[in-house]
C-alpha cells in the first residue's frame, strides 16, 4: 500500500534526518547473557535483538545427526510485544523462513565439518522491530558465535539497501520499509566479500540492484567494524578484570 508521506526531500535528506548513505545508530555488546556459550545484545535503530547461542552438543533426535559435520539451528523470533500489531506470539511462515535463511547463511562461515553429529544451536529474539530485524538478528547471531568460541572462517554480518522515493538509500527504516519502492537485505563474510544471504522485495532496474548492492556491502563492511569493537571490548574488560 502506497502512502503520501514524503519519505525522502529534494535534498536528499529523509525522514529521520539521515543522508541517502547513513545508517541508524548501531551499538552491540558481547556476552549479556550468563547460562548461554555466547550472547549478543544489539540496538539498530529501534530494532532490539537478543541472540544466544549453545553448543557444539550433541543432536537431538539422533535421526538428524550428520556423521560428517555439524547442523546449524537457528531459530529467529519476534516477542509479542515486539511490534503493535502482532496478532499471537510464537513463530509464523516469515519467522520459520527466516529462520532458514539464517541457518544456510551461518553454515557457509562456521566450520561445520569440525563437529560431526553436533549441533549448533542459535537463537535470535526480537524484542523491538523497527525494520531490518533480520539483518540485526543475523549481525548479533555472528557476536554470539564468537562470544562461544565457535570456529569461523569469518564473523558474518548483514545490512540491506533499498529504495525509497526514486532513490537508492542505506539501511531502511521503518516507513521506509512499509511504504518503499525495494528493500534489499544482504549478509557477507566480510573478509572475502562472499554473499551469505541474498534477497529482494519490490522492484529495481538492473543499475539500481547493482548501485543498491554495493551500498548494502559496504553498510556490512561498516558494521564488521563495529562487530569487531564489541567482540574486542569483552575481551579486554576480561583482561581487566583478571589483572585487578
Amino acid at each position: 500500500m502506497k502512502s503520501d508521506i514524503e519519505l525522502i526531500n529534494s535534498e536528499g535528506r529523509r525522514n529521520d534526518g539521515r543522508g541517502p548513505h547513513d545508517l541508524r545508530k548501531i551499538k552491540i555488546e558481547a556476552g549479556v547473557l550468563h547460562r548461554a556459550d555466547g550472547s549478543c545484545s544489539l540496538e539498530w535503530g529501534g530494532n532490539k535483538v537478543l541472540a544466544a547461542v549453545y553448543g557444539p552438543r550433541e543432536a537431538v533426535p539422533r535421526h538428524v545427526q550428520n556423521p560428517l559435520r555439524a547442523i546449524v539451528q537457528a531459530r529467529y523470533n519476534m516477542a509479542a510485544f515486539s511490534v503493535e500489531d502482532r496478532k499471537r506470539p510464537g513463530p509464523d511462515r516469515r519467522s520459520v523462513e527466516i529462520s532458514k535463511v539464517i541457518s544456510e547463511a551461518l553454515e557457509k562461515v562456521i566450520l561445520i565439518e569440525q563437529f560431526p553429529r553436533a549441533s549448533i544451536d542459535v537463537n535470535i529474539e526480537v524484542l523491538d522491530a523497527e525494520a531490518g530485524t533480520r539483518c540485526a538478528g543475523l549481525t548479533a547471531a555472528g557476536v554470539a558465535l564468537v562470544d562461544a568460541g565457535i570456529p569461523m572462517r569469518d564473523i558474518p554480518v548483514a545490512c540491506a539497501a533499498g529504495k525509497i522515493g526514486g532513490k537508492v538509500v542505506l539501511d531502511l527504516g521503518k516507513e521506509e520499509d512499509n511504504f518503499g519502492d525495494a528493500d534489499l537485505p544482504i549478509a557477507i563474510s566480510p573478509r572475502t566479500g562472499e554473499v551469505l544471504l541474498l534477497q529482494m522485495d519490490g522492484h529495481l532496474t538492473v543499475d539500481e540492484f547493482n548501485e543498491a548492492f554495493d551500498l548494502a556491502v559496504k553498510g556490512c563492511q561498516t558494521v564488521s567494524e563495529i562487530q569487531k569493537k564489541a567482540i574486542m571490548q569483552k575481551y579486554q574488560s576480561a583482561a581487566a578484570e583478571v589483572q585487578e
